[in-house]
């Protein structure tokens, strides 16, 4: 549904894209994980048309453009700033943004309807975002981006500060849409989120993707062995071996154990290993 090929940008001297080429295949939730200053938000921008390639390019659906207004309006975004209007009611916002996207008359108040009912807000249409909680109005954030009934949709941090109740409910209008025929592309820093939800996940850095593929195959390729922590005699100890069990079975014949935990590789893992554990600002 979206391709990049051998995309380049540059701000100035700092390149921010690097030769990117990758494919979000049709109707599947694609991760994308990366640092701060990794190029995720750069590539989004390039991908709707807001920003300009200094080369390569971007294909949407079969052969659509971002330049063009037909081929956008294939996507939805609901971006990581919230992209409503707190000053106007939660419907006078939906419908400001289904008359951008052209909708109007009766096709526009059914898919208001529609879009309330999905997100659960029906009984808060009336009020301003103002005075919603943080989660709803995310799922209000969420509601402008599918208004439309695009196929292809952009969630960026879609879970930033909400309550765990609210996160659960946009997992499952996640994949729901997904269901429903949907192409999700899935920005997150939540590792659990991409392990969760993602059919496939993307690792990028340095404005380059590092690695690709399923969570299984990630980890299998790039998260290493499992982990042994074990403290006998006073004396702690890191192992790393194949066969966590088999290990401790050994060590308990040479001594005794005073605690011990298993660490298995997991995504965040591989993304510390791909990416560094430096701190990124």
């Amino acid at each position: 549904m979206i391709r990049f090929t051998n995309l380049n940008k540059s701000y100035g001297k700092r390149k921010v894209i690097d030769n990117l080429s990758f494919t979000i295949q049709a109707n599947e939730i694609f991760g994308l994980l990366g640092p701060n200053g990794a190029g995720k938000t750069t590539s989004v921008n390039l991908a709707v048309g807001l920003l300009e390639p200094d080369s390569g390019s971007i294909t949407i659906g079969e052969n659509g453009s971002p330049h063009s207004k037909k081929d956008r309006l294939q996507i939805g975004v609901a971006t990581q700033a919230l992209a409503i209007y707190e000053d106007l009611t939660a419907e006078e916002n939906l419908l400001f943004f289904g008359r951008i996207y052209g909708l109007s008359g009766k096709v526009l108040r059914d898919r208001v309807d529609w879009a309330f009912q999905f997100v659960s807000l029906e009984n808060r249409r009336k009020d301003k975002p103002v005075n919603y909680s943080g989660g709803m109005k995310r799922r209000l954030n969420l509601a402008c981006g599918i208004l439309h009934d695009p196929k292809i949709l952009i969630l960026d941090e879609p879970t930033v500060g909400v309550d765990p109740q609210s996160r659960n409910a946009i997992f499952e209008q996640i994949k729901l849409l997904n269901d429903a025929g949907k192409t999700i592309v899935y920005i997150t820093h939540y590792m659990e989120e991409a392990e969760q939800l993602c059919d496939r996940v993307a690792i990028m850095d340095d404005g380059k993707i590092h690695a690709m593929g399923t969570v299984e195959n990630l980890i299998e390729t790039h998260g290493g062995k499992p982990v042994v922590k074990v403290k006998m005699n006073s004396v702690s100890e890191v192992i790393e071996t194949d066969d966590p069990i088999r290990k401790l079975d050994d060590l308990r014949r040479t001594g005794s154990i005073d605690k011990f935990s298993v660490e298995y590789p997991n995504l965040e893992r591989v993304f510390l290993k791909l990416t560094g554990k430096k701190l990124r600002d």
